[in-house]
């Protein structure tokens, strides 16, 4: 299937607006094989679950970039490689969009660099080979700098110590082809300061000075000196290994604890509404029949208002129609006391 106008948001803010073909679950979310063009141009086309991009896929940039490799909820996650607009690659491990574990990086300019990696950095063990000057550095690496045990090899000596900074600092030895070594210290010495812009504080300007010690015929290591030398680097690598595993792994359960904690806040104030919701539409109920119940009760009264007038009506009309009668009766008596006086009147004229 296809549509237009997903409500699914990828690698920008807002509505998506671009073109999706492939599955969906039964929630209608983007699920299983697709392919989906966002509207700035990017394409991608690869394993979706849940609506995210969940499994191998590959994501094209529309600046030329592209990743190949594994998704999880979204973000570069597991194996995969990314080729850069400018041609550099990295191929190795990801964590949450982020270059984290064993990797191999190669830059435009030639150079290349093996070893291991934490939030986006060089980090741990690993190899730099400067293409220009055949030189490269090995050893450990901090933030992306020189930083302990390491070694800058040349072409025809290498020197061997403590870095810090991206600079030699504390004790260590050079190694010459033609059979010694000289071993030494490198001092840093604090130079004038650099100037900085106005909200800038100035920076010291340090620049290591070997302090040279004796030289010595070239130590030979034995057969048994060189394993042991292996098993340590190879502990220091398996060590340094688990602990970007182990970071990785607490971030992921960090994030996922987050989203959980999201979650139930979620569902907290989903609930807290619904019940405002519960609460008001029950006022509203009891409202509205406390309302009906003084309309019924008016009503009542005003019946019985009525009622009470009619009978008083009643009453008066009763009253005067035996006014009435008593006056008639008054009447008849005074026409038979008239009568009988006109009845004795003619017997007296006789006489």
């Amino acid at each position: 299937m296809s549509d237009i106008g997903s409500e699914e948001m990828e690698e920008e803010q807002g509505p998506y607006l671009g073109e999706y073909e492939g599955g969906r679950n039964e929630r209608d979310e983007r699920h299983g094989q697709g392919k989906a063009t966002l509207p700035n141009g990017d394409t991608y086309e690869g394993l979706y679950e849940n609506g995210k991009r969940h499994g191998n896929g590959v994501y094209r940039f529309k600046n030329g970039a592209r990743y190949m490799g594994e998704y999880m909820k979204n973000k570069k996650h597991g194996q995969g490689l990314f080729i850069y607009p400018d041609g550099s690659k990295y191929e190795g491990s990801w964590v949450e969009d982020q270059r984290c574990g064993f990797g191999k990086y190669y830059y435009i300019n030639g150079d290349s660099y093996e070893g291991e990696w934490q939030n986006h950095v060089r980090h741990g063990r690993g190899t730099y080979f400067y293409a220009t000057t055949g030189s490269k550095y090995s050893g450990m690496w901090n933030s992306g700098k020189w930083e302990g045990h390491g070694e800058l090899i040349h072409a025809n000596h290498k020197y061997a110590g403590l870095f810090k900074e991206n600079r030699p600092e504390g004790r260590g030895k050079y190694v010459f082809d033609i059979g010694c070594e000289q071993h030494g210290m490198y001092v840093p010495i604090e130079q004038d300061k650099e100037e900085k812009g106005e909200e800038e504080e100035p920076s010291a300007n340090v620049v290591p000075k070997w302090n040279a010690g004796v030289v010595t015929a070239l130590h030979v290591k034995t057969p048994e000196e060189e394993e042991e030398e292996r098993m340590m680097e190879e502990a220091e690598k398996v060590k340094a290994q688990l602990e970007a595993e182990a970071l990785a792994k607490e971030e992921a359960a960090r994030k996922e604890q987050e989203e959980k904690e999201a979650a139930e806040a979620a569902a907290a104030a989903a609930a807290a509404e619904a019940a405002a919701q519960a609460e008001a539409a029950a006022a509203e109920a009891a409202a509205a029949a406390a309302a009906a119940e003084a309309a019924a009760n008016e009503e009542q009264t005003a019946q019985e208002g009525e009622e009470g007038t009619t009978e008083g009506g009643a009453g008066e009309e009763g009253g005067g129609e035996e006014g009435g009668e008593g006056a008639g009766g008054e009447g008849e008596t005074q026409e038979a006391a008239a009568e009988e006086t006109e009845e004795q009147t003619p017997g007296e004229g006789g006489d």
